[in-house]
């Protein structure tokens, strides 16, 4: 009864979202693509001609995103989960931690690439210091992976969870990139401890 009663609710709260519905009307596979569009906006990371990766794709909103409005672009998506194709989109399923998984990518480029983006994020547990600490270890995997393959002037956007880990992450992203901002999405959740970490620029 209790478990029938908060699904209710979770389906309550999703028609009362206004970006879930637009991401129907839009044909958007998650509200996740306004989070991008906003972040794009504000940093201008997004242009034609550009090469990416895609970590934490699935189901494919930002990959979904990049392939209907930008260009001759090069975007590997990579999820431990299977996608829906999606046009001029190569995926990998993998586990992006694993040393041969990274490989994988950096093969497929041939070359450094423009644009690390990553919306993973581990499974909440409940616990939410647990919870902070392995998003934050995932999101300090892609950037010092970002660090190896992006250009000079190449750019990182990773979501992090604020908690007692958040100055750590600060503080090693100074380190490797020259401009390092904090930005919350309007389309995030309110009651959610996400935010992006959006660099440019590699020391």
């Amino acid at each position: 009864m209790k478990k029938n009663k908060i699904s209710k609710n979770w389906i309550n709260k999703q028609n009362r979202d206004i970006f879930v519905r637009q991401s129907k009307i839009e044909g958007y596979r998650s509200r996740a693509v306004y989070k991008l569009i906003e972040i794009n906006k504000k940093f201008k990371l997004l242009k034609n001609g550009i090469s990416l990766v895609d970590l934490g794709a699935a189901p494919g909103s930002w990959s979904q995103y990049i392939s209907r409005n930008f260009k001759n672009i090069k975007l590997l998506s990579i999820d431990m989960k299977e996608m829906e194709k999606i046009d001029n989109i190569y995926q990998i399923i993998v586990d992006f931690t694993a040393k041969e998984s990274q490989k994988k990518i950096k093969d497929y480029f041939e070359s450094k690439i423009d644009i690390v983006l990553s919306d993973m994020a581990q499974n909440t547990t409940g616990n939410k210091n647990l919870d902070v600490f392995s998003t934050t270890e995932l999101c300090r995997e892609a950037m010092f992976f970002a660090k190896d393959i992006l250009k000079k002037n190449g750019g990182f956007v990773c979501k992090i969870f604020m908690g007692s880990t958040f100055e750590e992450i600060m503080k090693e992203s100074k380190m490797i990139f020259k401009h390092v901002k904090i930005f919350k999405p309007f389309s995030s959740k309110k009651d959610s401890k996400e935010t992006y970490l959006v660099c440019k620029y590699l020391r």
